[in-house]
């Protein structure tokens, strides 16, 4: 025999013993998550140092409440385990101010994977299996081990024992079972129909007078409830591919308001700061859109991270340095990002002293949370400032409003000299007024507008333009690639017959969806996003159908989106800031997006107390839709993803927003069941003989 069969022989043996190996690996994995909660306590595995760790949160509960957080944890388990493990887990509430339960993380890869390696008796339950899964994803999640996804405290359990039992749950259910979950706890499975959402999520659903800050801290260090942020709750994150589109769509329409003809942001600078969590896009869409980006993070954890994804182009600790670099990316014109390690108020100082010109600022700590991690005192180094927050909680706060006192002042002086600054949604504006900034004019409003109010709000929302996002469930690039094209061909034809308001929103979106494969924007899930309008998403969605249904692409889509859109989000200082009628301060149209999504088809559906702006500030409601190429997909992305924009734009048109009021003229010559009472404006005129 010849030396090259033997050769071909033991290569096949090769690729056949792999074959089994990984066969062998899903058999093992699919066993773990049926098996749930395990009936003896698993050995203790060491804590993986190289990823970040959540912040120490407040010492809130006395003795008494303590008991009644072990009590509550030890729920998962039977009796026999109650004594060692009361005695664990109060050393992490004593130590950590949470319980984690860091004995029960699984010793398995979590990670998006092909829809059919999980469990499962119901395909919609695997599609939420992968979502959650991705969500949790190491190279995704902002501290994997505390369950936390994003923002700090974006949380998507409480704990271990929750995902443990919510994925086995997943794997039992069938189609005619909804699975309910409060505040990351599965509460069951309950007997409902195939049309029915097979989840529902609750998180921080708090009475008002009990939904403070510190009644976060309290309750959930009691173990009942969570801050499930919107995407991270409800398992639809995607990786930071969601805020690079919102960011690039954000900075683009941000260019346009200090030149109007702006295709780019070609030699301009934008600085700004935060890497951690969803901040980490920044830097990445600043160079999509042909800009030079400078940002600071005192995190250095977070920085190599960004770097090492090639987000971060260069990475500084020496400010002189850095402000040469960027002063010659700015004489060639170069689209480049340029990180500094250190805090971001000593940057601004800097770029005033070398008096470098910016043309945008903005900020994305985590201001929501300034109390615990989402953003550091000047004059110290991450791993003091810490240890302060734990040790001296009064000192730390003086000293983190001290410095955004200071960084509005820095900002103050660079909007003077024409720095276009907007407040990007993280309570930026509203902790530095808390703080006793100068950051009113003497009407007692802003001097800088949110970039909802200026930006986002009248450019896309009120037209009923939002961030449409969408997963393939095989977790194949082809399958992506596919999408890719086929959103791009139904986006171009659609702009072919687009009215001048939205000309504009189209030509960006075909843009980022032309580019966004050699951008390299996935992290974890084969998914993509770009923002579409109502028409726009149901055309879209209903073409990704009939390519599974044509076996085109290869498994089930998974559709859904971020809170950042028209009609899922109630907040005041965020998605409902041009809202001007007083109702930007209700919760309705949220409520009222989830109750109707989940009669119209939605596969799961989400409602949180607390998102980007904080705990208290907001309510946000979520969705996800696996469509599978069957007809019943074509009726239910027609109904829910109509609804789930026109609901927003119908409330936004009651609100006298001029391009809500022509974007649900245009939607009811589309749709003639849609039937909505538009406002009489009335003019100051009407109130000259009247005193008040």
């Amino acid at each position: 025999m010849s030396n090259n069969f033997h050769k071909s022989k033991y290569r096949n043996f090769a690729i056949l013993n792999t074959h089994l190996n990984s066969m062998q690996k899903i058999s093992d994995f699919k066993k773990s998550i049926l098996d749930g909660i395990p009936k003896e306590i698993p050995i203790k595995n060491d804590y993986d140092t190289s990823l970040n760790r959540a912040p120490i949160r407040k010492k809130i509960l006395n003795s008494n409440e303590k008991k009644l957080a072990l009590k509550n944890a030890l729920r998962y388990f039977p009796k026999d385990m109650h004594v060692d493990l009361a005695r664990e887990f109060l050393e992490e509430l004593d130590r950590y101010g949470r319980i984690y339960m860091y004995r029960f993380k699984p010793t398995y890869e979590i990670k998006a994977r092909n829809i059919n390696e999980f469990p499962f008796k119901s395909k919609e339950a695997a599609a939420i299996q992968l979502m959650l899964s991705n969500n949790l994803d190491n190279a995704i999640a902002q501290h994997p081990n505390e369950l936390i996804t994003y923002g700090g405290n974006g949380s998507v359990f409480q704990n271990w024992a929750q995902y443990l039992l919510c994925m086995q749950y997943l794997a039992k259910m069938n189609d005619e079972q909804t699975l309910v979950i409060y505040s990351g706890h599965p509460m069951g499975l309950f007997p409902s129909s195939k049309n029915a959402p097979r989840v529902v999520v609750t998180n921080g659903m708090m009475i008002p007078n009990y939904s403070k800050p510190d009644d976060w801290e309290k309750f959930n260090a009691l173990g009942v409830t969570q801050y499930g942020q919107m995407t991270a709750g409800s398992f639809m994150y995607i990786g930071p591919q969601g805020i690079v589109h919102g960011t690039t769509i954000t900075i683009l329409n941000a260019a346009r308001k200090i030149d109007k003809k702006a295709a780019d942001l070609k030699g301009k600078i934008f600085v700004t700061s935060g890497l951690g969590g969803m901040s980490g896009a920044q830097p990445k869409a600043a160079v999509i859109s042909k800009g030079i980006c400078i940002v600071a993070e005192i995190n250095k954890k977070a920085t190599q991270k960004r770097h090492e994804q090639g987000w971060v182009d260069l990475v500084f600790d020496d400010l002189d340095l850095l402000i040469d670099r960027a002063i010659q990316a700015k004489q060639k014109n170069e689209a480049i990002s340029l990180a500094y390690n250190g805090h971001i108020v000593d940057l601004w100082e800097k770029i005033i002293e070398r008096n470098l010109k910016v043309d945008i600022g903005s900020d994305q700590t985590s201001l929501h949370n300034p109390w615990a991690g989402g953003y550091y005192p000047q004059g110290m180094d991450y791993s003091e400032a810490n240890k302060l927050m734990v040790e001296n909680p009064s000192l730390f706060k003086k000293k983190v409003q001290e410095t955004l006192r200071n960084h509005v002042k820095a900002i103050n002086i660079l909007s003077d000299k024409g720095m276009y600054f907007f407040d990007y949604g993280n309570a930026f504006l509203l902790e530095s007024k808390r703080a006793g900034a100068d950051i009113l004019n003497k009407d007692g409003n802003f001097k800088f507008q949110s970039y909802v109010q200026d930006i986002m709000g009248p450019m896309c929302f009120d037209y009923g333009f939002g961030p449409f996002r969408w997963v393939c469930s095989s977790n194949n690039e082809k399958d992506l690639d596919i999408t890719d094209k086929i959103a791009f061909d139904v986006l171009s034809k659609l702009n072919d017959n687009s009215t001048d308001e939205i000309k504009l929103q189209m030509q960006d979106n075909i843009n980022w969806i032309k580019d966004a494969k050699s951008n390299k924007l996935v992290v974890g899930s084969q998914a993509r996003i770009l923002y579409a309008d109502s028409n726009g998403r149901i055309e879209i969605a209903l073409a990704f159908n009939k390519a599974i249904r044509e076996n085109i692409i290869s498994e089930p889509i998974i559709l859904g989106r971020d809170h950042h859109d028209v009609s899922g989000t109630d907040s005041p200082y965020r998605e409902t800031s041009n809202i001007y009628d007083g109702s930007q301060f209700t919760a309705d149209m949220a409520i009222q997006n989830v109750i109707g999504d989940s009669f119209r088809g939605a596969t799961w559906v989400s409602i949180h107390n607390g998102g980007g702006v904080g705990w208290g500030e907001v309510i946000n409601g979520g969705f996800g839709m696996v469509i599978d190429g069957s007809e019943e997909a074509d009726q239910k992305i027609k109904n829910m993803l109509f609804w789930d924009v026109n609901n927003g734009i119908a409330r936004r048109n009651w609100a006298r927003n001029k391009e809500a009021n022509f974007a649900i003229k245009e939607a009811m010559k589309i749709n003639k069941n849609l039937d909505v009472f538009l406002p009489n404006i009335a003019d100051d005129e009407s109130f000259e003989n009247l005193n008040f």
